[in-house]
Order: structure tokens, then sequence, then C-alpha cells
């Protein structure tokens, strides 16, 4: 059944994911003596898939607990030939380790050449927890143990929030659980609290632990343990990344769009005609204005002219008729 190429190299060995990608790109790997390139699909079984030099073959799934030792690079090859812990694994398959200890770091490493298994292993995504024995050379404060505890700032960003157990009285030796594999991250937390490490070892990964494995010793993890470990990382990355509940669509009711339509449309010059000024509440006179009285209509009158009796209306006074 064909695939993609990059898988095929992961599931055989080769090299990891991300690594069989940088393999193709670099042209390193040719399919039936014609040079791969990134997205092509192969099949195994029938065809012919060299990476350099080497046939690619499906090779029996191994999955190792190594108990590193301090002073051993974690890598497969060294450009500064410095030892590195595949001189301490002695199997036929092409093996490679999942993520990294330090060089002056010991304990618990796993070593695989299943590509799936590691990428679920090692990927910060899934988040599997790491447990680490650390002594301290000062003892670690009430503040500091709060300060891990809720997360602290490093110069890199924030770490998520650690698990922490004293275990001795001197609070010189703590037990802390994460699950970020950032650079010295285990000791740069203890150096922002003002308790520098002197010894650093890893005491379990998920579901498995070192236990009394010796130093440099080797062993088979078992099919429970390997079943056990990608359950974790299948149940982590649904904890981590929960589905989004399913919402109904709301649909557009008449209201809507009449209020859509009001926020939505141009506003309205205001013409001068528009304008309409302030008025006084006991005048309807605007301010200021003179008043214009009716022809032969007396100052101080309500209105001018003469009524229906004949009489003028307003101030009182001799008519001219008096006046003869």
């Amino acid at each position: 059944m064909k695939q993609r190429l990059h898988k095929i190299l992961a599931a055989a060995g080769t090299a990891s994911l991300r690594k069989s990608e940088q393999l193709i790109s670099e042209g390193r790997i040719t399919v039936n003596g014609k040079t791969a390139h990134i997205g092509d699909f192969a099949d195994i079984e029938t065809d012919d898939i060299v990476a350099d030099g080497n046939q690619v073959s499906v090779e029996a799934k191994r999955y190792l607990m190594l108990n590193k030792p301090t002073g051993y690079v974690t890598t497969v090859t060294d450009p500064h030939d410095r030892p590195t812990v595949m001189d301490l694994v002695d199997v036929r398959e092409r093996i490679y380790p999942i993520g990294r200890l330090d060089v002056d770091t010991e304990g618990l490493l796993l070593l695989t050449n299943d590509g799936d298994f590691s990428q679920k292993m090692a990927h910060p995504s899934y988040e599997i927890e790491k447990t680490y024995l650390v002594e301290l050379s000062v003892p670690l404060t009430g503040e500091g143990e709060t300060l891990l505890s809720r997360g602290i700032m490093l110069e890199d960003g924030p770490t998520s929030p650690a698990k922490i157990k004293i275990v001795s009285n001197r609070r010189r030796k703590v037990e802390i659980t994460i699950h970020e594999g950032r650079n010295r991250i285990v000791r740069r937390m203890f150096d922002s609290v003002e308790s520098p490490v002197i010894r650093l070892r890893r005491v379990g990964f998920g579901t498995v632990s070192l236990d009394d494995l010796p130093k440099r010793g080797v062993r088979e993890l078992s099919r429970k343990e390997v079943e056990s470990l990608m359950d974790l990382a299948v149940e982590s990355k649904k904890l981590s990344n929960p589905p989004t509940p399913w919402k109904k669509p709301q649909v557009e009711t008449r209201n809507d769009r009449r209020l859509a339509f009001i926020a939505n449309r141009p506003a309205r010059r205001e013409d001068s005609s528009e304008r309409r000024a302030t008025f006084d509440s006991g005048d309807s006179r605007r301010p200021g204005s003179k008043s214009k009285r009716r022809p032969g209509a007396r100052r101080g009158g309500s209105s001018g002219g003469r009524g229906r009796s004949g009489g003028s209306v307003g101030r009182s006074g001799p008519s001219r008729s008096g006046r003869r």
C-alpha cells in the first residue's frame, strides 16, 4: 500500500518524521533509482527505497529504556566525537533516542525505531509528563515552591505549573514533574528561585518509571508498557485540545436585519433649513428679535383691529366722536 515517503522512513526506523523530510529535501533518498521529493508516495513492499546508500526495509519495532549516566550526549552521532548514548546500546536495528537529556543529566531515556511512537512521546502537544529527582545546593523555600507550582517566567517565556514534592526534611532534595522539554528547563527553573541544581536525574516518563534499573542498564519495554504510553498520549491530546462544542447556527431575524441596516446606514447631513433654533419657554419669539406690529394696532395691545361690537380692543381712551 502506498503512503507518504517520510512516513515509510520513520516507520522503518531510518529517522524521525521531521528528519526524514530533511533527508528527502536534501536529495539523500531515492525510490527505484530516482531522487525522491517532498510529498512523494511509495510502497515499501514493491518499491526500492534507499537512504544514504542503505536499503530501507521494514524492521521489527524496538522499544528500549536506558538508565543514562552523565557524560554521554543524547544523540545518534556527535560532530565533536563525544561519547553518545548509542555507545551504551547494542542492537541490530537502527534506533534513536526519544527527546533529549543534557550531558550532565542522568536517568530514564527511551529509544525506539518506531517513528509514530517517537512522535507521540516527544512532541509537546501531547504533554507527556516527566518526573525528575533534583538535589539542590540551597534549600527550596516555601515561596520558591509556590512560584514553581504556579509557573514562573523564564527568558524564553513562562513555564507551565509544575508538580512539586519535597523528598528530604532539609528541602534540598525535591521531586518535580513537568511536561515541557525546553533546553535545560529544570535547571533554569530552580536557578530562578535561587536554588541551583547540583544533581538531576529523570526517574519517570509518562506511565513508566526507572525503578531499580542499574546505571548504564538497558531493558525492553513490555507490550503493556508501550500500549499504556500510547493511550496516555491520546488521552493527553484530548485534554489539551478539547473539541469545540457544537452550537446551533442562529437564524437571522427580521429585527436583526433592521438593526444592522440602522447601524450601517450613512449619517444624514443636517441641512440649514432643518436646523431648529432654541426658543424660550415663556415667549414664542426668538430672543432679541423685534416685534412686528400690525398697522393701526396700539402698543401693548394683544391684537390689532376692532372687535365684532365695534369697540377697539386694547387700552381704553376717548373716541374721536367724543372729542367733537
